[in-house]
């Protein structure tokens, strides 16, 4: 007779609660160290530590030994190594293995998602139902991708030649992701870059290693040669700057703020390497006046507050023409207030903490600030009671401020939406497009052509119609202007990650061309 085991199952939803044993035991499976260098997890040699920290208790969870220039210099000796076998692999070998990889990563999705929900905050449903999914499909997409490294077909251009194009790898990648989606980073910058036969070494945000450690450990078990994924955990300033500086790294690829993008950029193209960089963001969010506001309600408070607002492309200037303006903004505040904040553990909660709490101070005081020259509809505040230990603060929406104030130019990364109105369209659009970034924006309305034309005239990377945030790697991502060039997914992100070589043969056999005339001789 068959018994219901009542032991607890570590896959299913959890219960909730805050103990260690609940959440992701990092300093078990780190205790190595938090460098992963030729197949392998080693402890960093700068004579410095960093602690990871629980932001949704304050708790610390792995102290680790920062990366320093030597553990640089051993990854990318690794990376240049291994570079000879897995750029002369068949593009078949490489799909075969990206194939075996988004097995693995399938398998470890639960120990994935809860390890980015520790390190980040952010709630599980989060984790596991987009950062973790999305990262296996991108696996998954470039395993395919991987045979279709195709160049321009073979023809006689010249009439008296043949030429074909060559699409090859570029050699190291020395990559930098960020600390607001570190596995999901960690695979945009790694898999287009070991598809198209380049070898690797990824430093992540100090803040949160975790996830990209295992997604590399993962990569070693679905059988890719050591030293193709390399990761170095260490200070921007020491182990980042020695990355991108490095000699024998052939190209940078960066996700960061613009201000350290523009360092990054000077460091690389002073040694002349290929450069790659997904930027900041303020991307706007425009509703016309024959919108469903239902529904524009519903995707402002999403788009603002994915990943409590630490998102690029996350919706933080919402635009409403006059008719709607009033309507949005107190329905827009009333979902705001529904949002359950807690313990990214708990099956009830919403939104999670920030990363850390210096990163919760910024936004505060951004939101302080603001109060000065606009008013606070709701949120902007920290929460008290169980939540007084975390990064928390809530879902907040602001409105009265000015086009060119802070809070409508500079990039808050929170939980925060300001909303300001328009008249006409031409208004509408112009005060999108009136900041200096261009990665994201959306346009809210039932008239195709209304759409199409903000479509065609927002300046930005991706222009979403009546929706805002999803994403799929079969399309491209990345920005205009000051939110950087380049892109992240899709096959274009191969033309970030190979070089072009023309291929000429004559095809005449003739000793004396007449073309050498112009150089000598006569004809």
């Amino acid at each position: 007779m068959h018994r219901p085991d009542h032991r607890r199952d570590p896959h299913r939803d959890p219960r909730p609660g805050t103990a260690q044993q609940d959440r992701f035991p990092a300093a078990d499976r780190f205790a190595d160290g938090a460098q992963y260098i030729a197949g392998r997890l080693a402890c960093g040699t700068s004579g410095r530590t960093h602690t990871v920290v629980d932001p949704a208790t304050g708790a610390g969870v792995l102290t680790y030994e920062l990366a320093g220039t030597d553990d640089v210099d051993a990854a990318v000796a690794a990376a240049r190594a291994a570079f000879p076998g897995w750029a002369g692999a068949t593009p078949g070998e490489r799909s075969d293995a990206l194939h075996r990889f988004a097995a693995v990563l399938g398998a470890q999705a639960e120990d994935l998602a809860r390890a980015e929900s520790l390190q980040c905050g952010k709630p599980l449903k989060l984790t596991r139902e987009f950062d973790v999914p999305g990262t296996v499909d991108n696996t998954a997409f470039f395993a395919g991708a991987a045979r279709h490294l195709q160049g321009q077909s073979a023809g006689e251009y010249s009439g008296d030649h043949t030429s074909y194009v060559r699409r090859e790898p570029i050699g190291v990648v020395g990559s930098i992701a960020p600390w607001n989606y570190p596995l999901q980073m960690a695979a945009w910058k790694i898999l287009p870059a070991i598809a198209a036969g380049n070898t690797i070494v990824l430093k992540p945000a100090e803040l949160t290693p975790l996830t990209s450690l295992m997604f590399a450990r993962a990569a070693t078990e679905a059988g890719l040669p050591d030293g193709v994924v390399n990761i170095v955990t260490g200070a921007g300033r020491e182990a980042g700057e020695h990355l991108v500086g490095h000699p024998d790294v052939a190209m940078t690829s960066f996700t960061g703020s613009t201000a350290v993008g523009r360092r990054v950029a000077g460091i690389a193209t002073a040694t002349v390497k290929r450069l790659h960089l997904e930027l900041g963001g303020k991307a706007p969010f425009v509703v016309f006046d024959d919108a469903d506001l239902e529904a524009a309600a519903h995707g402002a408070v999403a788009g603002a507050l994915i990943n409590t607002g630490q998102d690029c492309t996350a919706a933080t200037r919402a635009y409403v023409q006059r008719p709607l303006y009033e309507a949005f903004v107190e329905r827009t505040a009333a979902l705001m207030e529904t949002v359950r904040l807690g313990d990214p553990f708990a099956p009830g909660t919403d939104l999670g903490p920030l990363v850390s709490h210096a990163q919760r101070d910024r936004v505060a005081g951004f939101v302080d600030r603001a109060r000065g020259y606009a008013r606070v509809v709701t949120g902007g505040e920290a929460p008290g009671g169980d939540l007084k230990d975390g990064a928390y603060y809530r879902p907040t929406l602001i409105t009265g401020a000015a086009q060119d104030s802070e809070a409508v130019q500079s990039e808050i990364f929170g939980p925060v939406l300001v909303v300001l109105p328009f008249d006409t369209d031409d208004e509408g659009i112009r005060l999108a497009n009136d900041t200096p970034y261009g990665l994201a924006a959306s346009a809210w309305s039932r008239d195709v052509y209304r759409a199409h034309r903000a479509t065609r005239e927002i300046r930005a990377g991706c222009v979403w119609v009546n929706d805002h945030i999803p994403i799929i790697s079969e399309m491209p991502h990345g920005g205009y202007r000051a939110s950087g060039f380049g892109k992240d997914m899709s096959m274009y992100s191969f033309e970030e990650y190979t070089q072009l070589k023309h291929v000429m043969f004559d095809n005449t056999a003739v000793a004396a061309k007449d073309w050498h005339r112009t150089v000598f001789g006569d004809r």
